[in-house]
């Protein structure tokens, strides 16, 4: 089961000037290894984005310690990457280019 490790304080904005939270969470495979993906929350209550699997960790400590590190620049390419994601039927896909 899968758990929320962190909220950033940092928002991220979409080219239409949308704002995201940005929350990461994590969840433990058989063996005990954690791994942790980030979910963007549309403050609007629009779509959810979610990226991969960002990162894998020996433990839910690890992955709250490497969430904490997170800087606004990788923030705003684990969106880019979570938004190229989306399904083709996605909203996301269908917004201009500006």
């Amino acid at each position: 089961m899968s758990e929320l490790i962190h909220e950033h304080s940092s928002r991220v904005f979409d080219r239409l000037g949308r704002a995201f939270v940005a929350r990461i969470f994590a969840a433990p495979d058989q063996r005990g290894v954690w791994s942790g993906w980030i979910e963007f929350h549309a403050l609007d209550g629009g779509p959810l984005l979610r990226t991969g699997t960002e990162t894998t960790q020996p433990n839910r400590d690890s992955v709250a310690y490497w969430a904490s590190g997170l800087e606004p620049i990788y923030l705003e390419g684990a969106f880019e990457r979570a938004r190229a994601a989306a399904p083709a039927s996605s909203a996301w896909r269908k917004q201009p280019t500006m």
